[in-house]
């Protein structure tokens, strides 16, 4: 009876599927047009909602260069005569503007004559940017790091410090330079902005903002992704226009809404190429839709139950003459050596046992034979190692394994040395024998996780899990290893055969981006090992070290 009853389960429920599908699909139909205006809706904010941020931005940066300007016009710069006077003007003007981290004047020849705080004075600065390029006019440099006056300067949260110069010449009557006017400006400034403009923002509708430099360094955003790189297609794209908003996959896999507004400048300040980027969560973008399909589909759940209930009364007459196909099939499923039985009546009930146990009969030599014509398709049958068509295979899914982590892949190209030879002298068999040997031992010398590929003939292809940053010495080290193991003679009959091998080895992603292309790179690596000499190893990038053909 249990067994009856479950089998009408499965009736009904196709039926609460079918119908719950159709009621999808309806919804799907009446909703698409809502979810693209709401996500247009939505993308235009996050864009206007960029390019208020970079606009502020813009106009802060050129109003803190017009300031300096006038400071720097002013006669106690101009024809300095008292180097107090200088201080107390730059320690008043630092505390009416507190984002001004540092403020100094110096001499034409760098040295730092007057300080707010007093910071550096008397120190040269004359091999600084802030300098070099504000003796030549107007600079405004990109944020970056202050080490030496990040240890001078108060730092409650002790988080590295971040500043953005400001510089220009101060000239006499005749032109001639008297000195540099420069400033730090705490990039602390950038994050008050965006507090003040964008925190409610933030809050109410769960949206992100960042700051992303000229190279593409986040400059301001979430703490744990400042100072990586973001490269979205969007930023390709924008070409001349100044906002825009798309749907992006972003580097954790997850797609967002995404605005973007680039940097334009502010009156003659031309920008530092800055990018704002705003983003949210697509499911979080797209929940009153998802909240209009789900109410389509309850409705369309009870309609499905109704209809259930008559499905189940129906399937009744269907189910009683299967449970014997049932049990059948239950054993088969339980790993139970058995077969379909014929069923006598009704014929359509007959007619599907017969078919089913010929199905299964039908199924279980193509499952052996598609086993064992997959394994064949994919091994080398002489050393049973991986061929290329398992390594094409294999190099897609590798790369995208490895994307985005903090583990690299190395690829080194083998190819023996002496291995003619040996087979022209004693022939295939011994030959045979060298390439299982070499094939054994390449195993012997790989790690978990490591593949090594037979590419044809005497040509053999490694593919090692490294630490990114130690890929080059992990790669050396099992390519030496290989080497050492490969040159051991090889016990053939009563005959010890000796060969060798070099070997080319490239690095992904540091040599290229593509897999495929780091497996090119490899075997032009081999190609210059092997005109220098053999029996060694050259990485990508590297001269190979001159030697004689053994």
């Amino acid at each position: 009876m249990l067994r009856t009853q479950s089998l009408r389960s499965h009736y009904a429920l196709l039926i609460v599927v079918l119908v719950c599908l159709l009621s999808l699909l309806l919804g799907s139909l009446s909703s698409h047009d809502s979810s693209q205006r709401i996500r247009e809706e939505i993308g235009r904010d996050l864009a206007e909602s960029s390019y208020t941020m970079v606009d502020r931005l813009d106009r802060d940066m050129q109003s803190r260069a017009s300031m300096l300007q006038v400071i720097g016009s002013l006669d106690a710069l101009r024809q300095p005569a008292d180097g107090r006077e200088v201080r107390r003007l730059l320690d008043e003007l630092q505390g009416k503007f507190p984002t001004i981290a540092w403020i100094g004047f110096t001499d034409a020849q760098g040295q730092v004559l007057a300080s707010s705080n007093g910071i550096l004075e008397g120190a040269s600065i004359a091999q600084r940017p802030v300098f070099l390029e504000g003796s030549k006019g107007l600079f405004i440099g990109d944020v970056h790091e202050a080490v030496l006056l990040a240890k001078l300067l108060p730092n409650p949260t002790g988080e590295a410090m971040k500043f953005v110069d400001i510089s220009l010449p101060v000239r006499d009557d005749a032109g001639h330079l008297v000195g540099v006017l420069a400033s730090h400006l705490s990039w602390s400034w950038a994050d008050e902005v965006r507090e003040a403009i964008l925190k409610p923002i933030e809050e109410s509708r769960q949206i992100e903002f960042f700051v992303v430099g000229r190279d593409r360094t986040i400059l301001l955003g979430p703490r744990a992704m400042v100072g990586q790189r973001l490269h979205l297609p969007m930023m390709n794209e924008l070409a001349g226009r100044q906002s825009e908003w798309a749907v992006q996959q972003w580097p954790d896999g997850k797609d967002y809404l995404t605005g973007l507004t680039a940097s334009q400048g502010y009156l003659d300040y031309p920008g530092l190429g800055w990018m704002v980027v705003a983003r949210q969560d697509l499911q979080l973008a797209d929940a009153p839709v998802q909240a209009m399909h789900l109410t389509i589909l309850g409705w369309g759940v009870v309609l499905a139950v109704l209809f259930a209930a008559c499905g189940w009364l129906l399937a009744s007459y269907v189910t009683r003459p299967l449970r014997t196909i049932a049990r059948a099939a239950d054993r088969l499923a339980n790993g139970e050596i058995t077969v379909i039985p014929e069923i006598g009546s009704p014929r359509e009930i007959a007619r599907l046992s017969h078919s089913i146990r010929h199905l299964v009969e039908s199924l279980t030599h193509q499952h052996a034979e598609l086993d064992a014509l997959e394994n064949r398709a994919h091994h080398d049958p002489l050393t049973g190692l991986p061929n290329r068509a398992a390594l094409a295979r294999f190099l897609p899914r590798a790369q995208q394994r490895n994307q985005g982590s903090q583990d690299g892949l190395a690829v080194l190209y083998l190819d023996l040395d002496g291995f003619k030879p040996v087979n022209d002298r004693y022939g295939h068999a011994a030959g045979d024998q060298v390439l299982r040997e070499a094939a054994s031992r390449m195993r012997g010398c790989l790690r978990g996780g490591d593949l090594v590929v037979r590419l044809g003939g005497d040509e053999f292809l490694m593919i090692l899990q490294v630490a990114a940053d130690d890929a080059a010495n992990q790669a050396r080290q099992v390519a030496e290893r290989t080497i050492q193991a490969l040159a051991a003679p090889i016990h053939w009959e009563s005959q010890q055969l000796q060969i060798g091998c070099s070997i080319g080895g490239a690095l992904w992603p540091q040599d290229d981006n593509s897999l495929e292309q780091v497996v090119e790179l490899a075997d032009q690596a081999l190609y210059r090992t092997k005109q220098t000499g053999r029996g060694r190893v050259t990485l990508q990038g590297e001269a190979p070290a001159p030697g004689d053909d053994p």
